[in-house]
C-alpha cells in the first residue's frame, strides 16, 4: 500500500490498541508497521486471523484546517463508489480504522506519467465527478486561502515580500475564469498526489485520504494530479482526452491552467501553516509551490 520506512511513535500503541477495542472488540494484533504521510501517522496493523488494516491517527494541528465530520462523509461517498476500501471506524478527532490495500508496486511520479495510469486516473474522476451526489461539504478555495493566511499570521511565518502582487494575479485569473463559467461544482477529492493512489495486485486503482474532499470545480482534480506528478504538456493533454472522452476545447485548456493556479496558490499558502510543525521541510515545499505557481500565471492568457 506503501513503503513502510517511519518509526512508530510509542505513544501511539495506546491509542492504537483503544483503536481497535473500539472497533474489533479486541486489540490484539501480530504485526504493526508505521506507513509514510505527510501530517498524519498511519500504521499497517496485522491481526491474528491474517487480516491487515489501516489506522490513521490525526497529525498534530489539522484540527484547525480539516473537519473531520466532512472528512467522513466524503470518503463514505468514496467507498460506496468503490473508489476507496472498506471502512470501519470514523471517530470525530479523526482516527479512522480502513481495509489495507495489497499491493506489490509502489504508486510514484514516473507510473503516475504511464499512458495507463492516466487513463485509469481518467476514469476514477470521472466516476467521481460524475457521482451526481453533492455531499454539502464544500471544498472553498479562496475561502480556505483566508484561514490559511490568518493561521500563517498568527503562527508569524513570514510571507514572501511579492505575495499581494501575486495574489491580485490569481484573483484576477478567478474572475475571468468566472465570467466564462465553464466550471461545474462536483464532488472532489482535491489532493491526488501520487501517495494517495493505490494500483493493486489485481490492477484495480484505489484513491485513498479524503481529508480535503468537497464540491469543487471538477478541474481542480484533474490540474492537481497533472502538477503533482510533473506531467508534459503530451501527458496533460492525453488526461484531459481521457477525462473529456474526446479532445480539450481552448476554453477547457485555459480553463486547466487556472486550475493549476488554484491548486497551488491554495497548497503554497497550507504548506507555510505547517512549517511551525515541520519546519525547513515544510518551508521549502511551500517554497516550490510559489515559483510554480508565479510560473503558470505568467502562461494564462486573458
Amino acid at each position: 500500500m506503501a513503503e513502510l520506512v517511519r518509526k512508530i511513535v510509542a505513544e501511539d500503541v495506546p491509542r492504537i490498541k483503544a483503536l481497535l477495542q473500539v472497533t474489533f472488540g479486541n486489540e490484539a494484533y501480530v504485526d504493526m508497521k508505521r506507513l509514510t504521510g505527510m501530517t498524519n501517522r498511519s500504521y499497517k496493523i496485522t491481526r491474528e486471523d491474517g487480516t491487515a488494516y489501516v489506522l490513521r491517527i490525526p497529525g498534530e494541528g489539522t484540527e484547525q484546517m480539516i473537519n473531520r465530520s466532512d472528512e467522513k462523509k466524503s470518503n463514505e461517498l468514496a467507498c460506496e463508489l468503490g473508489l476507496d476500501t472498506s471502512m470501519f471506524y470514523f471517530d470525530h478527532e479523526g482516527n479512522k480504522v480502513m481495509q489495507f490495500i495489497e499491493s506489490n508496486r509502489s504508486v510514484n511520479e514516473a507510473l503516475m506519467r504511464e499512458t495507463m495510469m492516466i487513463h485509469k486516473v481518467a476514469e476514477v474522476f470521472r466516476r467521481l465527478h460524475t457521482s451526481g451526489v453533492d455531499t454539502g461539504v464544500l471544498f472553498e478555495v479562496f475561502a480556505m486561502a483566508a484561514i490559511y493566511e490568518n493561521i500563517i499570521m498568527e503562527n508569524r511565518v513570514k510571507l514572501y515580500p511579492d505575495y499581494d502582487k501575486v495574489k491580485a494575479q490569481v484573483m484576477a485569473v478567478k474572475a475571468n475564469e468566472d465570467k466564462i463559467g465553464i466550471g461545474a461544482i462536483v464532488p472532489c477529492h482535491n489532493d491526488p498526489l501520487p501517495g494517495n493512489w493505490i494500483l493493486d495486485d489485481q490492477e484495480k486503482l484505489w484513491l485513498i485520504d479524503w481529508e480535503y474532499a468537497g464540491m469543487n470545480d471538477y478541474i481542480w482534480d484533474l490540474a492537481c494530479v497533472s502538477l503533482e506528478c510533473n506531467y508534459t504538456e503530451v501527458e496533460e493533454k492525453a488526461l484531459l482526452a481521457a477525462y473529456y472522452l474526446r479532445e480539450a476545447q481552448k476554453e477547457e485548456r485555459q480553463h486547466f491552467v487556472a486550475g493549476k493556479v488554484y491548486v497551488d496558490y491554495l497548497w503554497f499558502l497550507w504548506g507555510l501553516t505547517r512549517v511551525p510543525y515541520e519546519g525547513e521541510y515544510m518551508q521549502k515545499y511551500a517554497d516550490g509551490r510559489y515559483r510554480r505557481l508565479k510560473k503558470n500565471l505568467s502562461s494564462y492568457v486573458f
